[in-house]
């Protein structure tokens, strides 16, 4: 199972940052060029969440089965001085979250927006945050 999800999770991650970054491009141009908020752009917001709530579903998973994970945390004291283990323990983790979480937000307050161009602000502004906590903590592999 370790491995499927281990393939899994790695492969979406590009499926996702160019979600992100076709999110991005049309947020900043929305925002910027005081463009209408339409349907595509819903269907996008909801698609790059949705896909970004996978992954997220898919890393704890995968959280809970990989040897990296397990050893980390049952050798918490050497293995936090051990980078590769914490990075996969600890900090990978409670970033993706963290990015998880903004990502949402935006996306709720986005919603909530009385005009366009408050929506476009919004998710360049939250989106933005999210892709560069998604990229920054992001395994090189």
């Amino acid at each position: 199972m370790y491995p499927i999800l281990l393939i899994l999770h790695s492969s979406l991650r590009w499926l996702i940052l160019f979600s992100f970054l076709y999110a991005l491009i049309r947020a900043y141009y929305g925002w910027l060029a005081n463009q209408k908020f339409n349907k595509l752009d819903s269907k996008v917001l909801l698609i790059t969440s949705s896909l970004a709530h996978l992954q997220l579903v898919i890393g704890i998973v995968l959280y809970f089965v990989s040897p990296v994970v397990s050893y980390f945390l049952h050798n918490f004291k050497t293995a936090v001085h051990q980078e590769q283990f914490r990075f996969f323990g600890m900090e990978h983790a409670l970033m993706m979250l963290i990015a998880i979480t903004i990502i949402t937000i935006g996306s709720v307050i986005a919603k909530r927006k009385a005009t366009d161009k408050g929506k476009f602000r919004t998710i360049a502004i939250w989106y933005s945050l999210g892709i560069i906590l998604i990229v920054a903590f992001m395994p090189n592999w």
